[in-house]
């Protein structure tokens, strides 16, 4: 039996329990999704995509708003030459990025959607709302009733899901953050301008929060910092030449300068190999919040940032917000805004994964220390035909599977490993 969704190929909604058929099927497409994806493709493996293309680059980033990476760091996979953010700017007639370029996250979203043209084709829009165990494979049912049964699955989700927001915050609201609640995540924004006028303390000590401080001073608000770090740390202006002495002192990598994180980005593989309490020493504190370099001069001196403070209370009276702000620099202060925006992060938890059966949840080993997956050398969960991409993965193979610098790694791994089992078109 079949049914015909909407601009889609038939689904199958009956499933034989006995054989491992059906297409490998990615959920997400985002950097990783489609990476994988395109590898897949190349290698002959009958892919189906789910998501919005570049969803959480569409919607969950601030207009305005630009990449932290380097363009060399920023490159989606592609199985052949000629698929990197250079090579779309030189076919859209845009000018060539360099280090000291940063990258609107409006170019990035662009590229993304010209590689999914080029290398991906057919992604579709149906949500994923339910992934369960079908024998050896995987009953995947699509919002609108239909369903396929799938050979593996691929989760690549952004990071919406795991927005984090420090207990004292929440008796902000009760109905759930939101841009029309008076506390919101930063992932929960397009456009900051609708806050002109209004009081915002901004909670974070990282480049969202300082990006979306600007963006807010810029757009009319009186935008305020809160980090609890003692200070901000700013990137430095990278250098174009570099003499033959620094680069062997301090090699180059996607992720920065120097042998420690030359060795991470340069290894992944090992990075897994590695104790699981050292994985997560080195996931937590190998790159801390900063703020790039170019953002610098819009913030320090333009929005004030207050350091070594934490918010201890929070609570409304009428419209306004008051909150209660100790530290080391003095007593607790209170202070009275419109708008609390929280910049505090993801914290990654397979079951903050709603489309994951609850069955499929628990039988997914974690990283000791982390409610993250763990994972294979080729990024397979136990349970077999699972998988884990992007942001998932970096407890397991360390901090570049945070950036789209680590798309070449996993799709290459899952890839090659789907492709060695998976079935054919």
């Amino acid at each position: 039996m079949t049914q015909s969704l909407s601009g889609q190929r038939r689904a199958e909604t009956r499933l034989d329990p006995g054989t491992r058929g059906g297409p490998v099927v990615v959920v997400g497409a985002g950097p990783y999704g489609l990476s994988v994806a395109a590898h897949l493709r190349a290698a002959g493996v009958e892919v189906r995509v789910f998501g919005e293309v570049m969803g959480s680059w569409r919607h969950s980033m601030a207009t305005g708003m630009f990449l932290k990476s380097t363009p060399a760091a920023t490159d989606l996979s592609a199985p052949v030459p000629g698929g990197r953010l250079a090579d779309f700017c030189r076919a859209a007639g845009e000018p060539e990025l360099t280090e000291l370029t940063p990258i609107p996250c409006e170019t990035f979203v662009r590229y993304g959607m010209w590689f999914t043209q080029r290398y991906v084709g057919t992604v579709e829009t149906s949500r994923v709302t339910a992934v369960e165990r079908c024998g050896v494979g995987f009953a995947v049912r699509l919002e609108g009733g239909g369903e396929i049964e799938a050979a593996a699955v691929v989760v690549a989700t952004g990071l919406a899901t795991f927005a984090y927001i420090p207990g004292a915050l929440l008796p902000l609201a009760p109905g759930g953050p939101g841009p029309r609640a008076v506390l919101s995540h930063t992932s929960q924004h397009t456009d900051l301008s609708e806050y002109a006028g209004q009081r915002v303390a901004v909670v974070g000590g990282g480049q969202s929060a300082l990006e979306s401080a600007a963006l807010l001073h810029e757009a009319g608000a009186d935008a305020e910092v809160l980090v609890r770090d003692a200070r901000v740390r700013w990137g430095v202006r990278p250098k174009l030449q570099r003499p033959w002495g620094q680069r062997l002192a301090a090699p180059a990598s996607p992720l920065g300068t120097g042998w420690a994180l030359a060795a991470i980005c340069g290894a992944p593989g090992a990075v897994r190999r590695l104790p699981a309490a050292a994985r997560m020493q080195l996931f937590r504190r190998a790159l801390g919040p900063s703020g790039g370099w170019w953002l610098r001069e819009r913030v320090e001196g333009v929005v004030p940032v207050r350091t070594s403070c934490r918010v201890e209370r929070a609570h409304r009276s009428g419209a306004e917000v008051h909150l209660r702000v100790g530290g080391a620099g003095g007593g607790p202060a209170d202070h009275v805004v419109d708008h609390v925006l929280a910049a505090t992060g993801y914290r990654l938890d397979v079951d903050a994964l709603p489309f994951l059966a609850a069955p499929v949840r628990r039988a997914v080993g974690r990283v000791p220390g982390s409610q993250a997956p763990r994972l294979s050398g080729a990024f397979e969960s136990s349970v077999t035909g699972l998988y884990f991409t992007g942001s998932l993965a970096a407890p397991m193979f360390g901090p570049m599977l945070r950036f789209v610098a680590g798309t070449e790694f996993a799709a290459r791994r899952i890839a090659g490993r789907l492709a060695r089992q998976g079935p054919r078109r």
